[in-house]
């Protein structure tokens, strides 16, 4: 099987792609793309002889119908810099292979996350870990953002006042805050990474980790266009519902009373606006 060059891949390796403040995701390398997902799914060798029209159409019917081991053929490897609270969420999926900075081996950088202005909320009343969209007083805003730069250079002053002291560093930064930047390779399969971006891209997930979502979204893209677009298609934009939330729907479509039991009425109320608006 002949290696998989895909021209709008090549042209975005080894680019930086700036997030959030300090933040960055660089496409490293990526093996194989679209043709590589038919070949394994025909168990063919070299390019066969299909069209693009049946490529697309057996990538399509290979991702609505859950067959995922066509997917993990194609990798992807990133160079990846976040806050270490985006990395916490980030490493809960457990498919990839990761290789993360060492603070016991490497001096740390003076680099910390402040959250831009429009990104400091409230607390959400309905959602245990989520975000309000009630406005903030641009007052306490400011005093929220001075509290955090503040910390942060105070945290970094101690590191370093006692790296100075010839302490050793894995006992040197055990002080120092979720807001640090810290930054790791991540080498992932295709069905895997696309698991990551459904979740991660959902309006759930918190803001800032969605914008990694966002710029790997068009990395995985340029390696298998296709299949992204199909991801796109039957998942990423895709509603599911419940047996309850079924049971609900048809009631409604028919005009008849249905008591949302063992609903949450909000989440309900979300996809159904969600359908509308599309």
């Amino acid at each position: 099987m002949a290696h998989e060059f895909s021209e709008a891949a090549e042209k975005i390796l080894d680019i930086e792609y700036k997030v959030l403040d300090h933040g960055f995701v660089r496409l490293v390398d990526y093996m194989g793309g679209d043709q590589r997902i038919v070949q394994s799914a025909r168990v063919s060798y070299g390019k066969g002889t299909k069209s693009v029209r049946e490529d697309r159409g057996l990538i399509n019917y290979l991702i609505s119908h859950e067959h995922t081991s066509p997917f993990e053929q194609v990798m992807l490897t990133f160079h990846c810099k976040m806050p270490i609270f985006v990395a916490r969420q980030w490493v809960r999926h457990r498919t990839a292979r990761i290789n993360e900075i060492s603070g016991r081996y490497s001096v740390m950088e003076n680099e910390f996350y402040v959250p831009p202005a429009d990104q400091i909320s409230f607390q959400n009343k309905d959602n245990r870990q989520g975000r309000s969209l009630d406005e903030v007083p641009e007052e306490l805003k400011q005093k929220v953002l001075d509290l955090l730069i503040k910390s942060n250079k105070q945290s970094y002053h101690d590191y370093n006042a006692m790296l100075e002291d010839d302490l050793a560093r894995e006992l040197a930064r055990i002080n120092l805050p979720l807001s640090l930047y810290t930054q790791w390779y991540w080498n992932i399969d295709l069905h895997n990474l696309f698991h990551f971006l459904k979740l991660r891209l959902d309006y759930h997930a918190q803001w800032e980790i969605r914008e990694y979502g966002k710029v790997m979204a068009e990395m995985a893209k340029a390696v298998a266009p296709i299949a992204y677009q199909a991801f796109e298609d039957h998942l990423l934009n895709s509603i599911r519902f419940s047996g309850d939330e079924v049971a609900a729907l048809k009631a409604k479509l028919s005009g008849q009373d249905h008591r949302l039991k063992g609903i949450n009425k909000t989440e309900f109320e979300i996809k159904l606006k969600r359908i509308l608006d599309s």
